[in-house]
């Protein structure tokens, strides 16, 4: 079976999900329907070459989940033309699977699902999620400081919302609707959590601050668990999770992440990552510093690379993902 075929194929049909599970037919849903391939079960064998030619088509090695002995991974990968797709592998009873998720590129006309045309306005306002990726060293973390105010630029301007804020001080960004939250996590160590969170909502009217705590917990219900404990008795990841949601509380258009992952587990890295994806979902616009490229390239809209403080590469995530001195120099 050529695997890319097969996948055009399932976008042709408007699959939404391919299961390749051995003992069942390939199976695909359509419409929340399974439809099963007359060609009979999979054998283990089958579902093997099935997972390998998946890895080859996204350009992962095969041989490093065989050996590190995985139980499963997950990963995205792109088709020039075709469509996106989410892959789930997984070894079950001695045999590999998988379960890939279809995303096609184009999307369908709301025309042909009844959506007013007042509806789609309100949905052409798009919150983004921009990643800036490069070497350390390259100048991310100071661009990220002179946006917040605490550096100032030796030329050039800042403009947010088309009013300058080149020169404005630090403070009075964040009552503009910038946060930062900062490389290190840098929460306040002898302070509670809860005091923690309190102080990021400084700039705003004391009325406020009672519901954005309410919001933030939503977020983060560690957080609410621990409200009481002082954060410098906090692991990595929790200490991380309060820097952000520290940085929410001042309601920002803007939230700017300076190495969210830096530091922390893997276990974590993913849970971190998936709590962004979720923030942008809900509607705040993320800039987001990151050396883990891969990861972050997987949620975000658009990306830059920077070197020596210099642009050198620009475009959608979905193009640098694939551009091939990206993925030699970040993605490994």
């Amino acid at each position: 079976m050529n695997l890319e075929q097969f996948l055009k194929s399932m976008i042709d049909v408007r699959a939404s999900d391919i299961f390749v599970i051995a003992g069942l037919p390939l199976t695909y849903q359509v419409d929340g329907r399974q439809v099963r391939s007359d060609a009979g079960p999979l054998m283990p064998a089958d579902t093997e070459a099935m997972v390998r030619a998946i890895y080859e088509v996204a350009g992962r090695p095969f041989e490093r989940f065989a050996e590190l002995g995985n139980h499963d991974e997950d990963f995205s990968f792109a088709l020039p033309g075709v469509g996106r797709f989410r892959a789930n592998v997984f070894r079950q009873r001695g045999s590999l699977g998988a379960v890939v998720r279809v995303i096609p590129f184009g999307l369908p006309d709301p025309a042909d699902f009844g959506i007013p045309e007042e509806v789609m306005r309100i949905a052409r306002f798009q919150k983004g999620l921009v990643l800036v990726t490069g070497p350390a060293g390259a100048g991310k973390s100071t661009t990220m400081n002179t946006v917040a105010g605490l550096l100032k630029p030796k030329s050039g301007s800042i403009t947010f919302e088309g009013h300058d804020v080149t020169t404005t001080p630090a403070n009075k960004v964040v009552s503009l609707g910038l946060a930062l939250c900062p490389e290190g996590r840098r929460v306040f160590q002898q302070m509670s959590v809860r005091e923690n969170l309190e102080m990021g909502g400084y700039t705003r009217p004391a009325g406020e601050i009672a519901a954005s705590l309410d919001q933030v917990f939503e977020q983060f219900p560690r957080l609410k668990e621990r409200q009481r404990q002082i954060s410098g008795t906090l692991s990595g990841g929790e200490q991380q999770m309060l820097a952000m949601g520290r940085a929410l509380m001042s309601k920002p258009k803007l939230l700017m992440l300076d190495e969210p992952s830096m530091g922390l587990a893997p276990i974590l890295v993913e849970q971190i990552f998936e709590i962004i994806l979720k923030l942008n979902q809900t509607g705040t616009t993320i800039l987001l510093v990151e050396q883990n490229a891969q990861m972050a390239l997987s949620i975000a809209n658009r990306a830059y690379v920077l070197e020596t403080g210099h642009i050198v590469k620009e475009g959608s995530a979905d193009t640098l993902m694939h551009d091939d001195a990206v993925r030699k120099a970040y993605l490994g």
